[in-house]
């Protein structure tokens, strides 16, 4: 009887021991803050900065994209324009990753075509360090995704601004499809329908009366 106690005890314990081992293993949280203004990348773990470096990001021409993405995919140029390895994210609208350079004079500038730009080593550690899954989000002002600022948009633009155009479109019944910052023929439909309704004439174009008309205001 004893002998069937002691063996249920250390069966408990080692039961306790497994769960509490498999609890310190968990993969923790990891989010990715790139702050276009300052030119830093930080590496969040549980909301813990562990790693913080220096990038470079896109033009005023081509702009990095700005909101919360995710890192879907990840491979080892063959080419040096990436350095040696790429992260690439989510974003709808285009082909944006978190690379090396064969550029490292770069780093601290707006340089790119809209990625975001490390010096080889320190995109070698976030490589090897960050999951597929792991949280990004690209920061280029006070106004979220508005960045600094409004910024005029025509057909053809693919950019944060158009997504939040086409956002607050869509909530008021002009747009019908998925808000990708793609200003395509489905977006200039409804552009071309909202500026009519509110009388601000026919051209194709979003500019500070279609903010303001669809309430997208600048907010510190």
């Amino acid at each position: 009887m004893r002998r069937g106690i002691l063996f249920c005890t250390a069966l408990l314990c080692a039961v306790i021991l497994a769960f509490t081992a498999r609890a310190h293993a968990r993969t923790p949280e990891q989010v990715i803050v790139v702050d276009v203004q300052r030119m830093s990348l930080t590496l969040y773990e549980d909301r813990r900065e562990v790693a913080r470096y220096p990038v470079a990001a896109g033009t005023a021409e081509t702009p990095s994209p700005l909101g919360v993405f995710h890192i879907v995919r990840r491979f080892r140029p063959e080419n040096g324009g990436f350095g040696t390895c790429f992260l690439g994210l989510d974003v709808p609208w285009g082909e944006y990753g978190i690379h090396g350079t064969n550029r490292p004079g770069s780093i601290g500038s707006l340089a790119s075509h809209g990625c975001i730009r490390m010096y080889n080593r320190d995109a070698e550690a976030l490589y090897a360090r960050v999951r597929n899954g792991a949280t990004v989000i690209i920061e280029g002002g006070p106004y979220g995704e508005l960045g600094d600022g409004l910024r005029t948009l025509h057909p053809g633009d693919r950019c944060s601004h158009v997504r939040a155009v086409q956002r607050r479109l869509r909530a008021l019944g002009w747009y019908a499809g998925e808000p990708d910052g793609i200003y395509g023929a489905a977006t200039s439909k409804a552009v071309l329908q909202f500026r009519e309704s509110e009388n601000l004439g026919r051209e194709d174009v979003v500019d500070g009366n279609v903010y303001a008309a669809l309430g997208l205001m600048l907010f510190e």
